[in-house]
């Protein structure tokens, strides 16, 4: 963290200050200079330095600012996100890749439009809707995060659950308490930073799927085909399908995480051309990933008429590159991911939850400064683990259904995040412009009648 008067923590210039700032958002600015804000700076060292960096050169100073978009746009690979677009492969093939390619655009868009105000405001979502708007506006904004974020949660327990069955036989009586303690206890101590970086790497092995989807021989034209031209059967199951896949590539909880990191890491508008850089990486290598799982499952379990109905089904799209091991390999990514993802996800509840009531949110506050902060993280983790554990508990739907969840929650959480960008009194200067304002409004009317069109179907 900067100290105060540190060229890395000084103000931004009164002209690119958001044209609205009042008395609370200089009280806030004035307490995170002192290091009071919500949360602590992943990249302390980076901070204080980064005016030397900026300039040693563009790589450099790319290398200074770098992680938010990255580290959003990879948690999305998650279980909840594996399961989805292995389904996505596994029942229709390559016919639904252009949704995926779709969900990237959008994923790209919104991602760039939650850092850029994240930047400007050096506010979270919840706060800036606070600000702006009250607790009137506030309080619901939170009402959504939260079943998203809850139904998220939910979905890396169960993808804990169905990695560690794979992996070892273990119960998910056993393995979804000791890892929602376990989960716990590391970042509530305050070592989160010290286990991000091994949960990252450990949910890597993802990556495999790019080498596996080159060897199980997919036929590329198809693959094309699905990229480039929209098809879709009229069906329930192939729209359900679609949204989740919308839902599990822009995340609400991913939105949130992403302008309160971009907030917490301090980066000035001077920043602001490289974390365009930093999204556009993050949210690629995510739809990059996403569509060799999808090319992998479409290649091995498609052509073989073998669905998704447990983790084991997934590890088979493995098999070309890693043989027997690939349902350890499989296993390994799957509970990494959704270690880091069951860290990350109720650490920005907790957060957006006290941003709506201006409450105290540190790692480094006792529990008597911030009970607020310490409760909602652990009621969210303890619900979560609670509906995982029902005995019959269907996990593969749970990951799946909840992404179909999350797309129905972004229809109110959009439009204001589009509103807030848009406002001069918001972002000043920086309010989004014309083109950005068109684009947002499309991907908007894109989820919008892809959740009324599955609404549609159901009742028929």
């Amino acid at each position: 963290m900067a100290r105060p008067g540190s060229a890395g923590d000084s103000p931004p210039p009164a002209h690119r200050r958001p044209a609205g700032a009042t008395a609370a958002a200089r009280r806030n600015r004035r307490r995170r200079r002192r290091g009071f804000h919500a949360g602590r700076h992943l990249h302390r060292r980076l901070v204080h330095r980064r005016p030397a960096l900026l300039r040693r050169g563009s790589i450099v100073a790319l290398a200074a600012v770098i992680g938010p978009g990255v580290l959003a746009g990879l948690s999305d690979d998650d279980p909840a996100g594996i399961t989805t677009y292995s389904i996505l492969g596994a029942r229709y093939g390559y016919e639904l890749l252009w949704v995926l390619a779709i969900s990237t655009v959008a994923l790209i868009l919104f991602h760039q439009l939650a850092a850029r105000m994240g930047v400007v405001t050096g506010e979270g979502l919840v706060a800036l809707v606070r600000r702006r708007h009250g607790g009137r506006v506030a309080g619901p904004t939170m009402a959504v995060l939260i079943p998203a974020n809850l139904g998220t949660l939910c979905a890396e327990f169960a993808g804990i659950a169905a990695g560690m069955e794979l992996l070892t036989g273990l119960s998910r009586y056993v393995s979804v308490p000791v890892a929602a303690v376990g989960v716990s206890l590391v970042v509530l101590r305050g070592s989160f930073n010290r286990v991000e970086h091994v949960l990252l790497l450990l949910s890597s092995v993802f990556v495999t799927y790019l080498v596996s989807g080159v060897l199980a021989h997919p036929d590329w034209g198809a693959a094309a085909r699905g990229l480039l031209i929209p098809s879709i059967p009229l069906t329930r199951d192939a729209v359900l399908v679609a949204v989740a896949t919308l839902g599990t590539t822009l995340a609400p909880w991913g939105l949130a995480f992403i302008q309160s990191y971009a907030a917490d890491k301090r980066l000035t508008v001077e920043d602001l051309r490289y974390e365009r850089i930093d999204v556009a990486v993050g949210a690629i290598m995510t739809g990059v990933i996403g569509a060799f799982i999808v090319v992998a499952c479409a290649a091995t379990l498609h052509v073989r008429g073998i669905g998704i109905h447990e983790a084991r089904d997934a590890a088979v799209a493995l098999e070309p590159l890693a043989g027997a091991a690939a349902a350890t390999l499989f296993g390994l990514g799957f509970v990494g991911a959704a270690l880091l993802a069951a860290a990350v996800v109720p650490l920005s509840t907790a957060y957006s939850v006290c941003e709506a009531f201006d409450a105290p949110a540190d790692l480094d506050d006792p529990f008597r400064t911030a009970p607020l902060f310490y409760s909602s993280f652990g009621v969210l983790a303890a619900v979560a683990a609670a509906l995982v554990l029902i005995p019959g508990a269907p996990l593969v739907p749970i990951l799946f259904l909840s992404q179909a969840l999350n797309a129905v929650l972004l229809l109110p959480l959009l439009p204001l995040m589009r509103a807030l960008a848009r406002d001069p009194a918001v972002m000043g200067e920086h309010a989004i412009g014309r083109g950005d304002s068109v684009a947002s409004a499309v991907a908007i009317a894109v989820i919008a009648v892809s959740v009324v069109l599955l609404g549609a179907l159901s009742l028929v």
